[in-house]
């Protein structure tokens, strides 16, 4: 079997040829859509979040709030084009009007163009999907074009997930949604929280938690055949109906192997991605193309 990985590029090469192999996938981090979408199968199972899923409910967030213009503004590559997708789905069917979207090639981060254009073009609000490096110089770099006091930032969690250490106050009350976040307060996470700072001395995020996730549904597919992989089709019968005790809240799996998992609507407050309520409750990706 194979665990990984973490770019969508990548992903797609591995889950086609473990789609061809019938080799047992578990992906821990790459969101895109066709892998519990199009290229869907049996054998292929995934722990963290499809790149549609964090992103869609931001687009009823913020047209509860009366917004009804939005600039969209990412990297132009499979991540960046899904998590607008499902920000601009969400955005409209929650009423939200019209949605403007600028690109940038990956993984450039030279914004200043594509940042001026957007204070000439004075949106509602600005939705993004950056993540590491090039989400910490983008919320910078917006904080020093003087935007953010001007026209509100948002984002998929990655926006803000792992950064706030490098861009210090210039993330300050961003809100963002994710499948995971700081202060949860359930028992669950606290333990987990507790023993992997014990492990590792520093704090988990939402990549640790996928991981241990991963761990925990091959698990459970292990434990169903007291450790016999060849008993293939038990194994993968016993994933399916699995149920999650997860750190971010238990979840399952929907018929196309991906999570049905709340998303949180987060705000950073210090240095924490502070949970500050659900955003959708059991969402569950659309697995569209999925003949599964």
């Amino acid at each position: 079997m194979l665990v990984g990985t973490v770019h969508s590029g990548v992903q797609m090469g591995m889950v086609k040829i473990a789609k061809e192999t019938g080799t047992l996938l578990i992906i821990p981090n790459a969101g895109l859509d066709a892998a519990t979408g199009a290229l869907c199968a049996p054998n292929i199972f995934r722990s963290s979040f499809s790149n549609w899923q964090p992103s869609y409910p931001m687009g009823k967030v913020l047209a509860d709030r009366g917004i009804k213009n939005v600039v969209t503004f990412a990297w132009k590559y499979g991540a960046g084009e899904e998590a607008v997708a499902g920000f601009t789905e969400g955005f409209i069917k929650a009423g939200g009007k019209s949605v403007r979207g600028l690109w940038i090639p990956f993984p450039n981060v030279e914004f200043q163009a594509l940042l001026t254009e957007i204070a000439s073009i004075k949106p509602g609000a600005v939705f993004v999907f950056f993540a590491g490096g090039g989400a910490a110089k983008l919320i910078k770099d917006y904080a020093a074009a003087g935007l953010r006091t001007k026209i509100p930032l948002f984002g998929s969690g990655f926006l803000t997930d792992g950064v706030l250490d490098a861009v210090g106050d210039a993330a300050e009350g961003l809100e963002t949604t994710l499948h995971y976040g700081d202060g949860l307060n359930t028992k669950r996470d606290r333990d987990f929280r507790a023993g992997y700072y014990k492990a590792f001395t520093f704090e988990p995020d939402v990549y640790a938690v996928q991981g241990y996730d991963a761990a925990l549904l091959l698990s459970t597919g292990l434990d169903a055949v007291k450790g016999d992989i060849s008993k293939k089709k038990e194994m993968i019968a016993a994933m399916e109906k699995a149920k999650i005790d997860s750190p971010r809240g238990a979840w399952t799996l929907s018929k196309a192997h991906n999570p049905i998992q709340d998303i949180y609507l987060r705000k950073v407050i210090g240095r924490e991605n502070k949970v500050t309520g659900v955003a959708h409750k059991a969402l569950a990706d659309p697995a569209r193309g999925c003949r599964m």
